[in-house]
């Protein structure tokens, strides 16, 4: 409930768009040779990086992984991303999914570019719940227990991904509703 504000009005799903086009990052990070569902990027803020079982990636020779934790290992299948300046949105386009927790912005810009999400389930996380409902209803995805991930063999990328439970489509404009509702403001 958000009783505090007076008016609340639905907008579509917001985010920052990527830097850079889908071409330029497959031959930046030498992905040409990878096919994208084989293109797996992996973003999970600070949530137990230091838990990752980075080896399982050798599990799956054909694929490649992009992580932004600058403590992953030198692995022949997973790109270290070490320049700040890159933002996981910057890749996802390039990508066939993405593994992550359950956070707004992530889930967000992965919807408005038809990313599939492979998330795990976050406890202790008041807005986890509300995320990985509509996730369901919303987006290709696969929903993984933490153990799947920190103590599996990642099989689970070996499942299909499912499909939205819901036909209806979100509106990928909030950005542009939003900013025009701040212009129509300072206009009146």
């Amino acid at each position: 409930p958000m009783s505090a504000f007076h008016a609340i009005e639905d907008v579509g799903l917001t985010g920052v768009s990527p830097r850079y086009s889908q071409a330029e990052m497959i031959e930046k990070f030498d992905l040409q040779d990878i096919p994208k569902a084989k293109r797996i990027l992996m973003t999970f803020g600070g949530l137990g990086l230091d838990r990752i079982p980075y080896e399982n990636v050798q599990r799956f020779p054909a694929h490649r992984f992009l992580c932004f934790d600058l403590k992953a290992p030198d692995l022949p299948n997973l790109i270290r991303v070490d320049d700040r300046f890159y933002r996981p949105v910057d890749f996802m386009e390039t990508c066939g999914a993405i593994i992550s927790k359950p956070g707004y912005s992530t889930f967000s810009e992965s919807c408005r570019l038809d990313l599939p999400i492979i998330s795990i389930i976050r406890q202790g996380f008041a807005e986890a719940p509300i995320l990985l409902e509509e996730l369901q209803n919303y987006a290709h995805h696969q929903i993984i227990q933490p153990e799947d991930l920190f103590q599996g063999t990642w099989d689970f990328l070996n499942s299909p991904l499912n499909p939205p439970r819901l036909s209806k489509k979100l509106l990928k404009n909030g950005n542009e509703t939003i900013a025009q509702a701040v212009v129509d403001f300072f206009k009146s």
